[in-house]
């Protein structure tokens, strides 16, 4: 079966990109890492030797970058459906987060200890249908949320991705319940037709 024309001209422009080039020159990935690079000029979220936790973690850009800044006094825990290649002393768990047996196996990892950071880059199987999609975009940042608030340090911090549309003000108003500062950021590398913006919420209340 031939592609259609929707995914052949998807491929083009993939191929195309400057952050996808820019990745396979500079060894990363996948472009998504750009937009975690601006996410931490900007707000500085990742320091030495801290505990980070990357939730949607594959093919493991994010915490590829972030390793560099955990360094051997931090740790990092990465979590995906799918496999990720392993990367340095990264902890890695393959499993579906919304699953409560993969939580617990989380939770057991994290033994306690204070997280420092909370990356979600997270998103669903795309369908294409908005009333589906939405809801479960939303779903996952509910669930990222409840758990950067579970296991965060009080001066910790949380970012998310999130897509614009049905139950991202009552979303908002739910990061602003726990969190002393929430500011929203549209990363240069996320295509200007989407969407998504990334939430980045500081010091728990």
């Amino acid at each position: 079966m031939g592609r259609s024309k929707s995914s052949s001209r998807w491929l083009q422009e993939h191929h195309a990109d400057p952050y996808v080039l820019q990745s396979r020159r500079e060894g990363y990935r996948s472009r998504a890492v750009y937009k975690l690079i601006e996410l931490q000029e900007k707000d500085r979220l990742l320091k030495p030797g801290q505990f980070v936790v990357d939730l949607g973690a594959a093919p493991g850009g994010w915490a590829e970058y972030a390793s560099q800044f955990c360094g051997k006094q931090g740790r990092l825990l990465a979590v995906d459906l799918l496999p990720i290649d392993p990367i340095g002393d990264v902890d890695i768990i393959q499993g579906d987060f919304t699953e409560q047996a993969v939580l617990d196996e989380m939770l057991n990892r994290i033994n306690n200890s204070p997280v420092d950071l909370v990356l979600s880059d997270m998103s669903p199987n795309i369908s294409g249908i908005e009333t589906v999609d939405q809801p479960r975009s939303m779903y996952l940042v509910e669930l990222a949320l409840e758990f950067a608030v579970q296991v965060l340090d009080r001066k910790g911090s949380f970012a998310v991705k999130m897509f614009q549309g049905e139950g991202f003000d009552e979303m908002v108003k739910d990061f602003r319940k726990y969190f002393k500062v929430v500011k929203f950021r549209k990363p240069k590398a996320s295509r200007p037709r989407s969407r998504e913006v990334y939430a980045v919420c500081q010091s728990l209340k």
